[in-house]
């Protein structure tokens, strides 16, 4: 039980040390030290008013980074978007593909199923220590039509 305890407390300070490494870029900070803090993002889109840096981890990793700059190149936010709070944004019926790609990155994998007449955008994500999966169902104009989430399963159960 011990050893659960210690663990448990190893794991939250890592937790914690990790979401605070996203939040130490602080608004203001140049795309330079955006770079320098992240590294080389994984994708650069155009904004409205600027350009956002995204740091995405998928399809192994649970996270998605987004680095919005203004105009000036400037930071105006930092944020992990690969969480439920983000995912309810989304607007059924209005957001196409590219809205999502732009708002989380490229999905881990996308499934086809004879039940559905399009892509099925599939994030994988970390709920509260629990492996999850967020399904984002696109028609086949590629509008999102629903969303829906589930836990994530290992593939195989480890042999004991």
């Amino acid at each position: 039980m011990k050893a659960i305890k210690i663990f448990s407390s190893l794991a939250l300070v890592l937790l914690l040390a990790g979401c605070a490494s996203f939040s130490a870029l602080q608004p203001g900070a140049s795309r330079e030290e955006a770079v320098a803090r992240y590294g080389t993002p994984s994708r650069v889109l155009p904004l409205n008013a600027g350009t956002r840096l995204q740091y995405s981890r998928q399809p192994a990793g649970q996270t998605a980074v987004m680095v919005d700059l203004d105009a000036a190149g400037r930071v105006v936010a930092v944020r992990q978007v690969l969480n439920a709070q983000e995912f309810s944004k989304i607007e059924v019926g209005r957001w196409k593909r590219d809205d999502v790609e732009r708002a989380f990155g490229p999905p881990a994998f996308v499934d086809r199923v004879a039940s559905w007449p399009g892509d099925i955008m599939n994030y994988r994500w970390l709920d509260n220590f629990q492996n999850m999966l967020f399904w984002v169902y696109l028609d086949d104009r590629n509008v999102v039509q629903r969303t829906g989430q589930g836990i994530e399963f290992p593939l195989e159960m480890p042999e004991r």
